[in-house]
């Protein structure tokens, strides 16, 4: 028998030839092995593997036969069998089933239905070599030649014919893509390797007419592979968690002819990285010139070369933190350049490395600005970067004893919350706010320049510096009200230890989003409440622990847990807390956050106390703050933080301040009484107005307070006297240290005048500071 070799005609089915009617069995195998039938119209479907096949249809016919003529007459089949009649065929009085080789061979190849995935082709697989003695079956992995062919189209007998290729699903290791089985697809287009379990792309696959890669749902940690495919047009990266930002703008920077990542548009991707790539060029050429001034003849070329790569990587920055991976990736491939071309015509050279993505981003369909996202409509948009270009009315107002007043400008004002994106969205309103944790915990001088925002159906995760909307997540019907971030330590199947800025957003539809932000997808939604989450926070101490407060008056702590190698959270709930009026903020008292929590509520200031090694699991409220004075008549507490560990700063009981009080001086003196009168401090002067629900907050390390108003304006209060000595009784407020005037910015050629700051939060060191709008502004200021 000649052997059937990937390409060429298929076998044809080797069945009985009529010799077994009367023949003997001897008879009957020597005609199998030397017999050559015609091509039978239906052996066009079988595989290669049709010799194999035939070989044990031949050995189990003839095991068949042996036993049949050790049992003698034909009565001893079971009379069972006999009436099959046309199903079977009589020989020495044993049925014999016709069984087509197409049959026996995916039986063969593939085993079992229960040890193997007869879709995907998983399981115990086989291959088939002939030799002088006949075939010889080999394992091999999950990939074989016709696997391809059964899912690749169009439909061929030829690897190097098959333009689109579907291997998703297929639970394939990055050590499953053989480059040489894969390197024979040499007009492949199209690819899907989704829903798998790939850490990285073998770098040598040689598919180099290929156009569409789809990798979603995989372990990918790294990119850089991508660049052997330079036709790629459209990627997708979706639901691959340990890829950043940064591994977005790789993409964009080593796939010049790329037009969509994950179904968007990728030219606004293309413009931020040609921005960055030439700043950093003119960045490490600088430092190249300072660095060669300082060599000194007698250093060795070689040594000092490498001592120019490790300092540019060193010193050269440029950009927000988020993108600080791409942007060292950048400086080292433009210093190892540099060293290499010994310096000279840097600039042409990298002007001249990526042509096509220098005219793809003067096409029309990129985007004015060069540092936006499509999906983003800024107000006032320069040439080069959005700032607001009015005059900035923030003069010192406060005390003589005061710190001078900051020095703050406004940087960004987006409308990225817009419903249906229409910049003329001027009514969406916007809740909370709070800036990403920074990585370097402990790290003198560590912080985020990253903000979550929320409001109407929108989450966004933006960067100060730049203003770019880094991620956006979406949630139709929805309204979102609070946003809250925490850092888990989670270990990939790999055993690698990653960590997770996870977002939980919450609103009117009493449901917690996990959002995995870096990877942009929802990971885990709790069904928290009944009615309206009207805020959440993590606990200070325990990444997983999570309290809600909603309007159906209860507060719920839970453990949300680490997620599992699928990336999904199972939340337990731990505590539930029961209050008598809508609790409107949260804050763990700083001095001892494991043991009691105080909450701002329509009705007044309450505090529970939330240790977990207390029986109780459901929880009435164990003391009231009252505010003694002219304010005991106005009860809603709609702002509350912790200035310091001791300090409290709350709002709502007195109109037009904001009380600073003592938690440990009012906790000494409670006693056991239910209702207790604080121990002010301090009263800082605020706006008359009557509205509710403007927030504040607190920059414990800074000793600032901050809170918007009703004309747009921005209170910022320096209380570092206050908190560094005991000040004695004031008879009236002090006023803030600096008043940050509406800046009025400019949309659809109007200005936008009037406007209800709702919220304003400041990252750790007071860098940046961002404030969001009743009229859909997310405002960013810049201290200098």
């Amino acid at each position: 028998m000649k052997s059937g070799a990937a390409g060429a005609a298929p076998l044809p089915d080797l069945t009985c030839g009529g010799c077994c009617q009367g023949g003997s069995p001897p008879r009957c195998r020597s005609q199998i092995r030397q017999v050559r039938m015609p091509l039978q119209p239906h052996s066009r479907r079988t595989s290669g593997a049709a010799t194999a096949a035939a070989a044990i249809a031949a050995s189990w016919r003839a095991r068949r036969r042996r036993g049949a003529a050790g049992r003698g007459a034909a009565g001893s089949c079971s009379p069972r069998a006999r009436a099959r009649g046309p199903q079977g065929t009589r020989s020495a009085g044993c049925f014999l089933p016709v069984v087509s080789a197409t049959r026996l061979a995916r039986r063969h190849l593939l085993g079992s239905r229960g040890a193997t995935d007869g879709r995907s082709g998983l399981g115990r697989r086989w291959c088939r070599r002939s030799g002088p003695r006949g075939p010889r079956l080999l394992a091999m992995g999950p990939l074989s030649a016709r696997l391809l062919m059964q899912r690749g189209r169009p439909k061929s007998d030829r690897l190097g014919k098959i333009r689109s290729l579907d291997l998703s699903g297929l639970k394939l290791l990055s050590e499953h893509l053989d480059p040489k089985l894969l390197s024979r697809l040499t007009q492949l287009q199209e690819l899907d390797l989704s829903n798998n379990q790939l850490e990285t792309l073998p770098a040598n696959l040689g598919l180099s007419h290929l156009r569409i890669l789809r990798c979603a749902n995989n372990q990918l940690g790294d990119v850089t592979t991508l660049c052997q495919f330079p036709q790629l047009e459209e990627l997708s990266l979706e639901g691959n968690p340990f890829l950043t930002v940064s591994d977005n703008l790789k993409v964009s920077f080593l796939l010049p002819k790329l037009r969509k990542v994950n179904g968007k548009d990728a030219s606004s991707t293309s413009s931020q990285v040609e921005s960055l790539n030439r700043e950093l060029t003119s960045r490490v050429t600088a430092h190249w010139e300072k660095f060669m001034a300082t060599l000194s003849p007698e250093e060795e070329a070689e040594k000092a070369q490498e001592d120019f790569v490790r300092s540019a990587i060193r010193d050269v920055r440029y950009g927000p933190e988020s993108l600080s991976e791409f942007t060292q990736w950048r400086v080292r491939m433009i210093s190892e350049e540099l060293v290499a071309s010994s310096g000279i015509q840097v600039h042409e050279a990298d002007s001249l490395e990526r042509p096509s993505k220098a005219t793809a981003a003067q096409e029309p369909r990129a985007k004015p600005g060069a540092l936006k996202r499509p999906d983003d409509v800024p107000l006032n948009l320069s040439p080069n970067k959005r700032v607001c270009t009015a005059p900035v009315e923030g003069s010192p107002v406060g005390s003589d004893d005061s710190q001078p007043a900051p020095k703050l400008e406004p940087l960004h004002f987006l409308q990225c919350h817009s419903k249906n994106n229409s910049p003329r969205d001027l009514e969406t309103q916007l809740w909370a706010c709070a800036f990403e944790p920074a990585w370097e915990e402990g790290h003198v001088g560590a912080t985020s320049q990253t903000v979550a925002t929320c409001g109407g159906e929108a989450v966004c995760v933006i960067d100060c510096q730049t203003g770019i909307v880094l991620h956006k997540y979406k949630a139709p019907g929805e309204e979102f009200f609070s946003v809250a971030w925490t850092a888990l330590m989670v270990v990939t199947q790999a055993g690698h230890k990653k960590r997770w800025s996870v977002l939980a957003a919450a609103g009117l539809r009493g449901l917690v989003r996990l959002l995995h932000v870096r990877a942009g997808f929802c990971c885990g939604v709790i069904r928290a409440h009944k009615k309206a989450i009207a805020t959440l926070c993590f606990s200070p101490t325990h990444e997983t622990h999570l309290f809600t407060a909603s309007y159906d008056k209860r507060i719920i702590l839970w453990d949300i847990g680490v997620p599992n190698h699928d990336y999904e959270f199972q939340a337990s709930q731990l505590l539930t807390l029961d209050t008598t009026s809508i609790p409107l903020r949260l804050c763990p008292v700083a001095s001892c956050p494991d043991a009691y929590l105080l909450a701002g509520c329509e009705g007044g200031c309450c505090c529970w106390d939330v240790r977990l090694d207390q029986p109780q699991k459901r929880r009435v409220c164990d003391v009231e703050f009252v505010f003694e004075g002219s304010e005991a008549s106005r009860r809603r507490v709609d702002g509350l933080a912790f200035v310091n560990d001791d300090v409290v700063a709350s709002k709502g009981n007195g109109l037009g301040t904001i009380c600073l009080w003592s938690w440990s001086q009012t906790w000494l003196g409670r006693g056991s009484q239910s209702m207790v009168a604080v121990v002010v401090l301090a009263r800082l002067q605020w706006s008359h107005t009557e509205l509710a629900y403007f927030s504040l907050s607190a920059c414990p390390d800074e000793g600032i307070v901050l809170c918007g108003d009703e004309e747009g304006n921005v209170w910022v209060y320096d209380i570092k006297h206050i908190l560094t000595q005991q000040p004695l009784p004031l008879a009236a407020p002090q006023a803030p240290t600096q008043i940050l005037k509406w800046p009025q910015p400019r949309a659809l050629g109007q200005a936008v005048t009037k406007t209800m700051v709702n919220t304003v939060v400041a990252n750790p060191t007071f860098t940046y500071l961002t404030a969001l709008t009743d009229s859909n502004i997310v405002a960013i200021w810049r201290k200098h």
